[in-house]
Order: C-alpha cells, then sequence, then structure tokens
C-alpha cells in the first residue's frame, strides 16, 4: 500500500487526512493486505461453503394462517372504532 493509494481511497471517501494519519494508514492498509495474501495461501478446497461457523439448526414454527387473535388490542390505538374496526373519515374525489 502506497501513499498514492491512501490518498485516493481518501478522496473517494470524502475524508480529509493530514500527513501524519496519510503515513500511518499506509501502515495499517499494508498490513490488512498482507494478512489477506497470507489467507490466500490456505488450501480450503475441501471446504463446504458455510452460511456460519456455528452449525445450528433453526427450529421452525409452524406455518398456520390465523388472524393474530390481537383485534382488541389494536383496536385500542385507534381514535373511533365501530363493529370491530378502524372508523375514518370518508375521502371523495
Amino acid at each position: 500500500m502506497d501513499r498514492k493509494t491512501v490518498k485516493k481511497v481518501a478522496r473517494l471517501a470524502r475524508l480529509e487526512l493530514n500527513d501524519s494519519q496519510e503515513e500511518r494508514l499506509v501502515e495499517q492498509l499494508g498490513n490488512i493486505m498482507g494478512f489477506i495474501e497470507t489467507l490466500s495461501e490456505v488450501d480450503t478446497s475441501s471446504v463446504e461453503p458455510l452460511a456460519s461457523v456455528v452449525d445450528n439448526e433453526l427450529r421452525l414454527r409452524d406455518d398456520k394462517v390465523n388472524d393474530g387473535d390481537q383485534q382488541e388490542a389494536v383496536l385500542k390505538n385507534a381514535p373511533e372504532t365501530a363493529e370491530g374496526y378502524f372508523v375514518i373519515s370518508k375521502v371523495v374525489e
């Protein structure tokens, strides 16, 4: 990682950096890129793709259609109700 690349990335990210910050980022980003290169040397050809490193199966609930049985609680939020429904003003165009 060189200073020119750090300046370009900073400009794209709309960051204002002074000289000492640029120097520090050159070193830090260089270390990160070196670590990535080290990881690319690891043989992963026999490793199956994973969605998570933890092998847990999610418990799924039955897919049942219901009304939620929350009509009274929901209607408490309405300023006006009638026969189990919200009452709204008539809109005619």
